[in-house]
């Protein structure tokens, strides 16, 4: 197990609109702001479209299926880090009869509005965070 600390300097809160793509946004944002390290804190708003991957197997690498679709979903939270400028981020999202979600890509695009807080984590360094394996 490995551990990090930080003094929390900066939150930046971002404001999607109808027809904004999430992963897309988040990517901008952290650019924009000099970002190259945070905790993606939270995630509210709906959906028009998705577009998200999950782990298939249990193999190394495990292998992925990737899952698209359309119609109004409620963002239930969306969650991840901003690893050396690199987001990687999950998303979770209902309807009124399911709820879905998995690892964020290209394509959840926003319905009505989406709201994103980051935590700016000042002097940590999450590279490596999120490949397979021990962290080196």
């Amino acid at each position: 197990m490995h551990s990090q600390g930080w003094t929390l300097s900066r939150m930046l809160a971002l404001r999607l609109d109808p027809g904004e793509d999430v992963l897309l946004s988040l990517r901008a944002a952290a650019a924009e702001h000099g970002i190259t390290h945070a905790a993606i804190v939270s995630g509210v708003g709906s959906l028009d479209s998705y577009h998200f991957h999950v782990v298939e197997t249990t193999n190394m690498p495990p292998g992925n299926t990737f899952v698209r679709g359309e119609g109004p979903f409620d963002i239930l939270t969306v969650t991840g880090f901003v690893i050396a400028g690199r987001v990687h981020a999950h998303i979770t999202f209902s309807d009124a009869e399911r709820a879905m979600g998995g690892h964020l890509e290209e394509g959840c695009r926003i319905l009505t509005f989406g709201v994103l807080l980051l935590a700016e984590a000042p002097g940590a360094d999450f590279s490596g965070w999120d490949t397979p394996g021990p962290l080196r």
